[in-house]
Order: structure tokens, then C-alpha cells, then sequence
């Protein structure tokens, strides 16, 4: 999960690769390192903490060249020191090397090392893979590589420098993502692709088990077996701007702000005229739908929460056996997954590591599959082969809220599409329900213009330190992301129970100092919600709720409360949880909380 950087050309690459390892540090902010090239000499520098300390560092001392590769560190293997931090060299120097991911089996290549007498610097898996390739290579660096690769075991993408090669380094992908770029007599390479975006939009994700040379000349790329490959470059059509706080004071809250133009950009093109119209982009034929008996979401974290709206839409419009499940779980377990079912798999980077395996497992046991992510070229969309773009635009806050947003977006648009499909959307029903999606930009920009509202409220629960968020149905998922946006970004502790669950053990929890956040909104379960909340009032607990405009009864039971535009009872979630979304920024905001670099998390999960 770490984020890694590289550059040949020339201009000073201390600079962009600082410039790029800044766009990266949502991926790991523990430390920070790197690795200039001027000829065949190679210096070093590396440090503790933000990218920030690395950048005030390299001011003091004398480092420039222009080659050279950066590293941002989430630790695995070692704790945070300097000697963790990446890169690492080889005891003769003859090897710089950055890494993201993990190699399984760099205990039993240590000990071979230290029975012939070397000694490590640092407690890393890193180290030992630049030892290997180091005593593997005479004077050829791809077959030195391709050896050492042959003898790991794990994940891992690597970006290497050889001291006697000054005009070019490589790149090793196999399993975490590494983006690379060319333009204009430069090279860059960067684990995601925002960090480009200041560069070139020409851009070539790596696939699996392949090795590139990155020369002033352009990529030259290779397989493991040492076969020459194309190597094509893609345009991507974000802009640099994206990746820009402008006058924001973090990324979360322009991300949070964002959501009605996502919504207008992922329902652009897919409700013409009262209908829902997919049948350009969903991969299946009508014939195909019709036979589908199964659908499974399969997704992590926030993403997993708006499977889980989907999955409550498809239970409702689709007549399908529905499963929701976390990818780490269904990956492991014996799954029912055949050509009758259609595998949704939901991820904002494409590059979520239990995702990517359990969408493998799901294609070899024969089943349809589909992603659903903000980067097509991502290693999930050419695993699956078959997207559903989101269109949320890059999205830097670690904590997920614009992406959350279009997902929510595209798979309902995708649920209701298979519901027609097969039979259960009614024509009256889709209209009403299209007309109001295409409201509900304004409706979601509406409930932003009320953030100081809900800043106020934040100060009220500033000394508390745990809540509990309840909902039923549908609101039950967005209860879920609610609290795993607290706790993310503020670390406050916060947990979600389905509201008829309370009575089985959770309201053992509550008294004055233990909130109920419920999201309420007028539903066809409104009312049993509702005594939800009077069994949390009769035991003293604050209550927070998430309500419809013009809703009395609730505000009788409330000590605060956040009221949103009403809507259709399907598309509630679009709306209810933006107030979460804004308490959990706000109440880390008055907290002094790192918003968009929360302690131990990063952006993607490339790593089990």
C-alpha cells in the first residue's frame, strides 16, 4: 500500500519525484525516502514521518540527478524507523531498491544470506530482495531480475536502480499496481496514476508478472519469461486539476462537496427519457440477464456498504438469489458460483487486493463477472474484462465519500437495469424512479449548503468517545458507513447494528455518555425505526437522526437532528448519508484530526 515514484529525463527529478510522492501520501505516510542518480553515482536520503520531512531534509544536503525513484512507506514488515525506510541498497552498493507489497518468503532468503555472513541494516523484506538481485547480477539486469523473480514468493512491485546503468531503471510488477508514463524524452512511473497527471495523460498500467525499462527514450517492456511485449500507451482523460485541494482545507471536504456533479457524471447518458439504458456498456445480452439466478456483490469497506444497498435493491427489483459479501471472506469460502450468476465486484482503485482474488476465483468456477470502479484500465477491470465506470474523478482523501457516491450511482443503475431485464421494474415504477435520480444532484447539493449545521452539532459530542448508529432496510448500510467514516478519520469508536438488533445485546451499551446516531428517513419501516429510537431515549442515550424534511414525530425524540430532501424510499441513502459523511469531517476537524491521511490506513489495499 505504500506509494512509489520514478523519473529519467531532463529536468531535476528531486522535484518531481517529491511533487509526485505528495500526490501519493495517501498511501502511506509512516516514512519516506529517495534515491537520485547523477552518472553512476547514487545518493540517499530517507527519513521518519511525511513527505514534508523528507522534502526539508533533502534541502539541507547536496542530492540532485535526474533519475531518480521515491518511496512513501505504510509498514508491514519492521517498525517505523529510518533503517525501515525505503529505498534500500545492497552491502556493495550496486542495488537501489523501492517496494511495495509483501515477499512471503524473504525469511527463508534472509537466513540463506546470514550463513554467508551478511548482515541486514533494517528488519524489511525489502532488503532482502535487493540482496537477491544484487548477487544475481553480472551484467545483465533484466535476466537478474527474472531470476530473483522466479525465487519470490508473494506480492510485490518494485522500482530498481543499478549503480553502473545511469540512462535507465526498472520497473517489476507482480501484484500491486505501478502506472508508468512517457512524454517528451522522460520516463515516470508511479503507483497510481494521479501522480502523472502533472506530466503526461499518456499512460501504460503494468500487468501481472511484467518488467519495464524506462529510458529517456521511452518503455521497453518485457514478461517474466523475458519475451518482448507491446508496450501501448493509453490516454486518460482526468485532469491535474483533480488532484488539487484548491482553496480547500482538505481534500475529504472538496471530495464531500463534489458528490452532486459525480452523480450528474455517472447518470450522464444512462437515464434517456424516463428509461434506464445500459445496453451499451453492460456486457451481457438481454438473454443473458434473463437466465441469471444469482448475483453476488463482492467488495471492501466502503465499498462493501454500497453493495450492500444494491443488494437490498436487487432483493427487491430482481428476483435473484442476492449475496453481499466482503471480498477476504467470499475468497476463502465454498462459494455457489456458476455461469447462472452474475459477480459484481466493487472497487474504488481496481486494485483491492482480496477483490482482484475473489474475482478470479469467480471467473475459473465459470460465473459472469463484472466491476464496478473509477479506473478502467485498473487490474480489476482487465481481470474482469467487462466495467461499469463510476466517473467519480480521482478521488486523494483516504477516507472514501465522492467514490461511495457513484458507487452507490452505478449499481443502482445496474440493479434496476437487470430488474427490467428479468421482469420486476415496472415501466411506471422506472420512470418515477429515474425522474427523481435526476434530481437528486440538487437534492445532494441542497444538504451541502447546511455543513456549518452540521459543524454546530459536531461541537455538542466533541468529549464523547464512542456512538452507535442504527438503521433498518436500506438504511442499515448507510448506519455502517456512517460509523466507519468516525471512526476512520477521528477515532472516536463507532459501530452500526441493524436498529432490530438493539434488544439483543447492544442496548446493554447505552446511557448519557453512549449516542444513538439513527438514520430515519419516512420509509415503509419508518415506525419500527422510530421505537428503535424510544428504547434509546428511555435509556438516557443522546439521539442524533437522520430524518426527512418536514418529520414532527421524529424531532420529539431527538435531541439533535439532520433532515434531508425527501425521496424516493429506494434513494434515500444518496441523501442520508451526506450528514454522516459531514459530522464524521467536522467532528475530526475540531479533534485536530490528519483528515486525509488517518493513522495506519491507506487509500488502496494492495496487500492481503
Amino acid at each position: 500500500m505504500c506509494g512509489i515514484m520514478g523519473y529519467i529525463g531532463s529536468r531535476d527529478a528531486a522535484g518531481i519525484v517529491i511533487k509526485g510522492l505528495e500526490c501519493l501520501e495517501y498511501r502511506g505516510y509512516d516514512s519516506a525516502g529517495i534515491a537520485l542518480a547523477e552518472g553512476h553515482k547514487i545518493g540517499i536520503s530517507k527519513c521518519v514521518g511525511s513527505v514534508a520531512n523528507l522534502k526539508a531534509q533533502l534541502e539541507k544536503c547536496s542530492l540532485n540527478g535526474k533519475m531518480g525513484i521515491g518511496h512513501t512507506r505504510w509498514a508491514t514488515h519492521g517498525g517505523v524507523t529510518r533503517e525501515n525506510a525505503h529505498p534500500h541498497v545492497d552491502p556493495d552498493g550496486r542495488v537501489v531498491l523501492i517496494h511495495n507489497g509483501i515477499i512471503e518468503n524473504f525469511h527463508e532468503l534472509g537466513e540463506e544470506f546470514a550463513q554467508k555472513g551478511v548482515r541486514f541494516a533494517s528488519e524489511t523484506d525489502t532488503e532482502v530482495a535487493a540482496f537477491l538481485i544484487s548477487s544475481l547480477y553480472r551484467d545483465d539486469p533484466l535476466l537478474a531480475i527474472r531470476e530473483a523473480c522466479a525465487r519470490l514468493r508473494g506480492a510485490f512491485a518494485f522500482v530498481i536502480l543499478f549503480a553502473d546503468i545511469a540512462d535507465r531503471y526498472y520497473c517489476v510488477r507482480k501484484g500491486p499496481s505501478l502506472v508508468l508514463g512517457a512524454a517528451g524524452g522522460e520516463a515516470f512511473c508511479a503507483s497510481d496514476v494521479t501522480a502523472l497527471l502533472p506530466y503526461t495523460n499518456n499512460v501504460l498500467f503494468m500487468e501481472d508478472e511484467e518488467i519495464a525499462e524506462l529510458s529517456a527514450e521511452g518503455i521497453s517492456l518485457y514478461g517474466f519469461d523475458g519475451a518482448r511485449k507491446e508496450a501501448r500507451l493509453h490516454l486518460v482523460d482526468w485532469d491535474a486539476s483533480m488532484t488539487s485541494k484548491g482553496m480547500y482545507p482538505h481534500f475529504m471536504l472538496k471530495e464531500i462537496e463534489e458528490q452532486g456533479n459525480v452523480l450528474r457524471r455517472t447518470l450522464a447518458g444512462r437515464l434517456e427519457g424516463g428509461v434506464i439504458n445500459l445496453s451499451a456498456e453492460f456486457p451481457f445480452s438481454d438473454e443473458d440477464a434473463r437466465l441469471f439466478r444469482r448475483i453476488h456483490f463482492v467488495a471492501c469497506g466502503t465499498s462493501c456498504h454500497a453493495s450492500a444497498v444494491a443488494g437490498r435493491l436487487a432483493d427487491r427489483y430482481t428476483g435473484l438469489d442476492v449475496r453481499v459479501e466482503a471480498a477476504s471472506e467470499y475468497r476463502y469460502g465454498n462459494v455457489v458460483c456458476d455461469e447462472g450468476t452474475l459477480a459484481v465486484f466493487v472497487s474504488q482503485s481496481g486494485e483491492t487486493a482480496d477483490t482482484l482474488a475473489a474475482a478470479r476465483l469467480a471467473r475459473i468456477k465459470g460465473a459472469r463477472c463484472l466491476a464496478v470502479t473509477n479506473v478502467v484500465s485498473s487490474s480489476l477491470g482487465r481481470e474482469v474484462g467487462a466495467v461499469l465506470e463510476l466517473r467519480a474523478g480521482p478521488e486523494i482523501g483516504v477516507a472514501a465519500t465522492k467514490t461511495f457516491m457513484g458507487q452507490l450511482a452505478a449499481l443502482t443503475l445496474l440493479t434496476l437495469w437487470i430488474g427490467k431485464q428479468k421482469g420486476f421494474l415496472v415501466p411506471q415504477k422506472e420512470k418515477r424512479l429515474c425522474a427523481e435520480m435526476a434530481r437528486l444532484p440538487l437534492k445532494v447539493e441542497d444538504i451541502l449548503a447546511q455543513g456549518e449545521d452540521v459543524r454546530k452539532i459536531a461541537e455538542r459530542y466533541q468529549d464523547l468517545s464512542a456512538f452507535l448508529f442504527i438503521g433498518r432496510g436500506i438504511s442499515y448500510p448507510v448506519a455502517m458507513e456512517g460509523a466507519l467514516k468516525l471512526k476512520e478519520i477521528s477515532y472516536v469508536h463507532a459501530e452500526a447494528h441493524a436498529a432490530g438488533e438493539m434488544k439483543h445485546g447492544p442496548i446493554a451499551l447505552l446511557d448519557k455518555r453512549m449516542p444513538v446516531v439513527a438514520v430515519a428517513p419516512r420509509d415503509g419501516i419508518y415506525e419500527k425505526t422510530l421505537s428503535s429510537i424510544q428504547e434509546s431515549r428511555a435509556r438516557k442515550a443522546p439521539i442524533i437522526t437522520v430524518a426527512s424534511r418536514g418529520d414532527k414525530d421524529i424531532r420529539r425524540f431527538s435531541d439533535d437532528g439532520f433532515f434531508v430532501p425527501e425521496t424516493e424510499e429506494e434513494l434515500t441513502p444518496f441523501l442520508t448519508v451526506i450528514p454522516l459523511q459531514l459530522f464524521a469531517y467536522h467532528l475530526a476537524s475540531i479533534l485536530g484530526r490528519e483528515i486525509d491521511r488517518p493513522r495506519n490506513l491507506a487509500k488502496s489495499v494492495t496487500v492481503e
